[in-house]
């Protein structure tokens, strides 16, 4: 069996002490689902990080003397460490630097599986590693492997910068291909008036169980952070028969790289382009107010606002009793257990009950020789109530918009 790297986190206190140990416990969870393990931690209160070594100097000779008593690989920071300041840790500590940022950007590499998500993933390391490259030549070149070193061949990167340029453009014509088919598609559901529902949330809040949950599907789903990263789009029919599409995005998490956030840009793009989002909190989780402020930010940096949200609060099995659950910013709030299936019709009341409101009641005699716009109307609306008279299909339904014109 390979031994995990050892690393010692670091950390800078420049405001809210619990707010930096809150992310360095989240950074810990990040380095065990990349395969590493933590084995000490070390933070400093400064107004800001040293722009040449990140910590003061004092502070990085205690660090070299806590790498060697705990035996530590390597140090990662909880921050993006500039080319200079990764060179100069590298070069004091003696072994391997890296930081929040290339352990996610090591996550994904390794757990998206389509061409869409390999190709975006390689897309953000490029970037990252292109404007990296004099920092992290010695820091890569001292460990064959580990953490930071999935993806593009190190060597390579740092000998070419040409075929980093090169490279970068094949994928960005790739991506913007994948980006027309996936506009295309965005066009298509919005002629045929299929109601789209974004699943949105904190990383490992449970969105992949609950897709499954509602739609029957197998999509993974793990009790880590980032177990799924490709966007999945399932259909879901209504107890009223309506049909609606849940499209589940990337998770969300603090500090996640501005590189992903351009590089999954078409992909988290499918919340803006959502009739309805459904905010998937994990209600066991301690720090849920502030991953509910990371989701918020996060859509709103992508101009997804003035949407219907309901707010799911998942994990109730897990949570306690007195825990106080809200979402100020939700129109509906709804407590479930994706896991043990309980409160799903709640959910699906929520959802059914939103689109109402977003829709036009109409009663519609509908000939039975035009039954295909019966057949549209269970389809894209929802039925009340239908009534087979000698004329033809009496129908009582809730339709959209311009449907409902339609019928008038």
């Amino acid at each position: 069996m390979e031994r995990e790297e050892r690393y010692i986190l670091i950390g800078v206190i420049t405001s809210d002490e619990a707010l930096v140990n809150s992310s360095l416990d989240e950074l810990a969870l990040l380095l065990k689902t990349a395969g590493g393990v933590e084995c000490g931690r070390l933070t400093q209160r400064l107004e800001h990080p040293d722009t040449k070594s990140y910590l003061g100097s004092g502070k990085v000779e205690e660090l070299k003397q806590e790498i060697y008593i705990r035996e530590a690989d390597a140090v990662v920071c909880d921050d993006e460490l500039s080319p200079v300041q990764m060179h100069t840790l590298s070069d004091e500590l003696g072994v391997k630097v890296i930081d929040r940022t290339l352990v996610i950007l090591d996550i994904f590499a390794a757990h998206a599986k389509t061409r869409e998500g390999k190709i975006q993933v390689e897309m953000a390391q490029l970037k990252y590693r292109a404007s990296h490259l004099s920092g992290m030549g010695t820091a890569l070149s001292r460990q064959g492997g580990g953490i930071g070193t999935r993806g593009p061949g190190e060597t390579k990167l740092e000998t070419d910068r040409r075929a980093v340029r090169s490279r970068m453009g094949q994928l960005s014509r790739q991506i913007k291909d994948m980006e027309s088919v996936r506009n295309t598609n965005r066009k298509k559901r919005r002629q045929e008036q299929i109601p789209v529902i974004a699943l949105v949330g904190y990383t490992n809040a449970g969105k992949s169980t609950l897709l499954n949950a509602l739609t029957g599907s197998n999509v993974l789903s793990e009790d880590k952070l980032f177990a799924t990263l490709d966007p999945t789009t399932r259909s879901l029919s209504l107890s009223d028969g309506m049909q609606v599409l849940l499209t589940d995005t990337v998770g969300f998490i603090h500090k996640l790289p501005h590189q992903l956030i351009e590089a999954f840009h078409s992909t988290l793009e499918e919340a803006q382009y959502a009739d309805i989002i459904l905010h998937v909190i994990d209600a066991s989780d301690k720090q849920w107010e502030m991953h509910n402020k990371v989701v918020y930010d996060t859509l709103s940096g992508l101009n997804v606002t003035g949407k219907p949200v309901i707010a799911v609060f998942n994990k109730m099995d897990e949570a306690g009793d007195d825990v106080i659950l809200r979402d100020t910013l939700a129109s509906r709030t709804v407590r479930i257990s994706a896991k043990n299936q309980t409160g799903i019709d709640d959910l699906l009341v929520a959802v059914s009950d939103t689109l109402k409101e977003m829709q036009i009641r109409v009663k519609a005699l509908i000939p039975y020789s035009d039954s295909a716009k019966a057949a549209r109307m269970r389809s894209l609306g929802q039925v009340i109530s239908e009534e087979y008279l000698e004329e033809g299909i009496l129908i009582d339904a809730y339709l959209p918009g311009w449907m409902a014109e339609e019928y008038r």
